[in-house]
């Protein structure tokens, strides 16, 4: 059981890395989520969320062969696409790229549920 619980974790680590290449600038960014970046503030901040992603998607992958900060990951992770999904919802009118990534949300949202389970079901059989 605890290899599940690190296997989920690692997928959803990786797919927290994928949107680490926008770091590398705009034109990253743009083939990334479709979108135009003409604005420098908005590609600083979408540059820093790369970083951020990475921090998590690093974060998530160290969690799953250190079992004290599993809870932690799997939080985190789960506000991460929780979070994603309910903001892309509510918005609406989304694109083709941002479809893909809210579909790589739901994939990682089912897996840390998972993953949850599977850690509580495992901690309280003990």
């Amino acid at each position: 059981m605890e290899k599940i619980v690190a296997g989920l974790l690692v997928l959803v680590g990786i797919i927290h890395l994928l949107p680490v290449s926008g770091v590398l600038g705009a034109e990253r960014l743009s083939a990334l989520y479709g979108v135009a970046l003409g604005d420098p503030n908005l590609a600083i901040l979408m540059r820093h969320r790369a970083v951020l992603f990475g921090l998590l998607g690093l974060f998530m992958v160290y969690a799953a062969f250190k079992p004290s900060l599993q809870p932690l990951a799997l939080l985190a992770g789960l506000l991460s696409v929780v979070s994603f999904m309910a903001i892309a919802w509510s918005v609406g009118g989304y694109n083709e790229a941002i479809r893909k990534v809210v579909i790589a949300d739901v994939v990682a949202a089912i897996a840390l549920c998972i993953a949850g389970v599977i850690y509580l079901v495992s901690r309280y059989q003990r």
